[in-house]
């Protein structure tokens, strides 16, 4: 087994914190390594932590969760944010999606469908529910057009449809015999030929034009 996933939690509310880090903390491959109660001191940890994964809450005082996101972005850090919420409503998550998270779970959720999913984001996969990707796909639409697409090379296109399919750069240097900084060259030219912020939404527009792996 490799090193563990390590996982920073961001929530505002302690008892939240305590249950995750109780069951997180049995599992072999996953280490908790910092809590934060709010956006801004998740940031700070974020930082100094540098965590693989962050799970996030999105309604919390002071900085919340979409305004902790936008930050991460711009100081390029690399860690994964999964969000974790009670919110369903797609003005909440929807925003947080578009801010770079890399997908979102309930807080009712299964503890091993978490688990499995810190595991996947930590891949590289995205974690979409069909009513927000649903919502992600109509908003892509009004902004992208069809057009652009013929502007990518056959192996852009293969590249597109494997991130599509959920796949991280690693995997798709294997199933295309690439290196992964290959790799992550063609997925830089996917993204500003379609004129798209990050791999969700090429995965998205991916969808949304039939383009599949």
């Amino acid at each position: 087994m490799g090193e563990p996933i390590r996982v920073l939690l961001v929530d505002d509310h302690q008892v939240v914190r305590r249950g995750l880090r109780t069951f997180l903390e049995v599992q072999d491959d996953i280490e908790v390594v910092g809590e934060a109660a709010d956006g801004a001191e998740g940031v700070a940890r974020a930082e100094e932590l540098r965590p693989d994964v962050v799970l996030m809450d999105v309604k919390m005082p002071g900085t919340d969760g979409i305004d902790a996101l936008r930050r991460l972005r711009e100081l390029d850090n690399p860690a994964r944010v999964l969000i974790v919420t009670s919110f369903t409503e797609q003005r909440t998550v929807v925003p947080a999606l578009r801010a770079g998270a890399a997908g979102y779970v309930y807080k009712d959720v299964d503890p091993d469908a978490l688990a499995g999913a810190i595991r996947s984001v930590h891949a590289g996969h995205v974690l979409l529910q069909p009513e927000v990707a649903d919502a992600l796909l109509s908003q892509e639409e009004a902004h992208t057009g069809q057009g652009r697409g013929s502007s990518l090379t056959d192996r852009e296109r293969e590249v597109l449809g494997l991130i599509a399919d959920g796949r991280s750069n690693r995997e798709i240097a294997r199933a295309l015999v690439l290196s992964e900084k290959t790799v992550k060259t063609h997925v830089s030219n996917i993204l500003m030929k379609l004129d798209l912020a990050d791999r969700t939404q090429a995965a998205l527009w991916a969808v949304r034009h039939g383009v599949t792996g």
